[in-house]
C-alpha cells in the first residue's frame, strides 16, 4: 500500500518540534510512554533550552530526554514481556507495505525505530500507538498491567531523517546499543525486545 503524493506533509511543526514527512526518506523515530517524564521536568527543560540559539534547542532537548528515559522512570509498562511482544507485532504488521523496517528496540518506557516509509509517517506512528494502547487496555486486568497515568503514549514523537551513510550507521548503532547503555544487558544481542539479536 502506498500513499498519494498529497498525503505527505514535507516540513511541518507539531508541538514545537520540526518534522519531515517525505516518501523514501529513512526516519529515526522515538516515542515514549505518557508517564516516562513528568511534565514539570519537561517544562523546566523548555525554559532552559529557550535561552539557547534556535539551531541548538532541539538537539539539546533530545539529549536530555534520552538520558532521562534511560534511567527508567514511570511505570515502564514496555518491560512487561506480553506488552513488548504486542508492540513488536505492531511494528511488523505493515512492514513491506507501508515501510521497510530497518531496526528497532523497545525500552521499558520508550521506543526507538528506524524505518524507510512509503506511507505517511504520522499515520504510521499513530497506527503503532493506537494498536498497542488498545491492546494494553484490553489485557490490563488479565495481565495485571500497571498502565501509565494520564494517557498511554505521550503525544507526538521525535523523528530525524537520515541524511548520510554516516548518520545511518550512527542511528543503527544507537538503536542497537541503547539497552546496553541503559544497563539492561551486557551485549546488544541479549536484549530480547530489539532487532539486534534477530538476524
Amino acid at each position: 500500500m502506498t500513499s498519494h503524493k498529497s498525503d505527505y506533509r514535507g516540513w511541518y511543526s507539531s508541538r514545537n518540534l520540526p518534522h519531515f514527512d517525505a516518501p523514501g526518506t529513512i526516519q529515526f523515530i522515538t516515542f515514549r510512554l505518557a508517564d516516562s517524564i513528568p511534565s514539570h521536568v519537561t517544562r523546566a527543560w523548555k525554559k532552559e533550552t529557550d535561552l539557547l540559539p534556535v539551531t541548538e534547542r532541539s538537539d539539546v532537548l533530545r539529549r536530555r530526554v534520552e538520558k532521562y528515559l534511560d534511567r527508567g522512570h514511570g511505570c515502564c509498562l514496555l518491560a512487561h514481556p506480553a506488552m513488548a511482544a504486542a508492540l513488536e507485532q505492531s511494528f511488523k504488521y505493515y512492514r513491506g507495505s507501508r515501510y521497510q523496517l530497518l531496526a528497532w528496540t523497545i525500552m521499558p518506557n520508550h521506543v526507538h525505530i528506524l524505518i524507510k516509509p512509503c506511507y505517511s509517517l504520522p499515520r504510521i506512528v499513530q497506527s503503532w500507538k493506537t494498536y498497542s494502547a488498545r491492546w494494553a487496555l484490553r489485557n490490563a486486568e488479565r495481565l495485571h498491567l500497571q498502565l501509565p497515568v494520564g494517557g498511554f503514549w505521550m503525544r507526538g514523537y521525535w523523528d530525524r531523517y537520515i541524511r548520510t551513510e554516516t548518520h545511518l550507521e550512527a542511528a543503527l548503532h544507537y538503536i542497537r546499543e541503547n539497552p546496553v547503555k541503559a544497563g539492561l544487558c551486557q551485549r546488544a544481542e541479549e536484549w530480547k525486545w530489539s532487532s539486534a539479536g534477530k538476524g
